[in-house]
């Protein structure tokens, strides 16, 4: 696999589930080759089979597992596009009983593993030049809610990082895009978060009439990854109409 410049190549991480599997889908569909990096083997591997991307189970949290990454995808030819939506929330404790434990989860997975990916490829994407780093964010990273003072906090901190990533990467033409979607209904990211409980998990969803799905919001990522390259996306809030704030949500009966 060799990135050209006749080729779009790019790494999506968070692809075994929801909106980082739907990514790849996405872009595969489009002709870009892809790598797809997530901790499940077995699901990277399926993955694979029906898309044609190139399966690399790692933790981007490990240093060792992101070296290995960047070495295997330096190999294979390198890419263009870096797209970091490996995350999740664990947890919906108000901070008087906040969870140790799922804050430095959630701190590792958003920010840790963002920029741990991030930094190792920057010399790779700025090389190319017209690199792109795309970071999947949140509507809880622009305003707080009750009971999300970890998830928040966490994705508030990765905005931030996007911001100044933008500013430092310019003079290098890499650009950097912040998609930041609102209530999206994927198989496991409320399961995770409420601990597995199906029925807690469902209960987020009730009543929404379209909630946005993982394919929704990968539609998004592909555009603002595919549009000319002098093009930066800034910022891409993207919710369902039913979501018309992160307050207000219409539920029907």
């Amino acid at each position: 696999m060799t990135a050209d410049h006749h080729t779009n190549t790019a790494l999506v991480t968070g692809a075994s589930t929801g909106i980082g599997e739907a990514t790849v889908h996405a872009l595969r569909t489009e002709g870009w080759q892809v790598y797809a990096v997530a901790r499940r083997a077995d699901r990277l591997k399926a993955l694979a089979e029906a898309t044609g991307a190139v399966a690399l189970p790692a933790d981007i949290t490990a240093d060792d597992d992101v070296a290995r990454v960047l070495a295997t995808v330096t190999s294979g030819g390198g890419i263009t596009t870096l797209v970091n939506i490996a995350g999740g929330a664990r947890g919906a404790d108000r901070i008087g009983e906040a969870d140790t434990d799922d804050w430095e989860w959630m701190f590792q997975a958003n920010v840790m593993g963002t920029l741990k990916l991030t930094r190792a490829f920057l010399p790779m994407l700025r090389a190319s030049g017209t690199g792109t780093v795309l970071n999947l964010t949140s509507t809880a990273g622009i305003t707080a809610y009750e009971g999300g003072g970890g998830y928040n906090a966490a994705k508030f901190a990765q905005h931030a990082m996007t911001g100044a990533l933008r500013l430092e990467e310019a003079e290098h033409n890499v650009r950097v895009i912040e998609v930041a979607p609102g209530l999206v209904q994927t198989e496991e990211f409320a399961l995770n978060r409420l601990g597995g409980d199906a029925g807690a998990a469902a209960k987020v969803y009730q009543g929404v009439e379209n909630p946005l799905t993982a394919a929704d919001v990968a539609d998004v990522v592909r555009y603002a990854v595919s549009v000319p390259h002098h093009v930066n996306l800034d910022q891409i809030v993207v919710r369902p109409v039913a979501q018309a704030a992160n307050h207000k949500l219409i539920r029907k009966a």
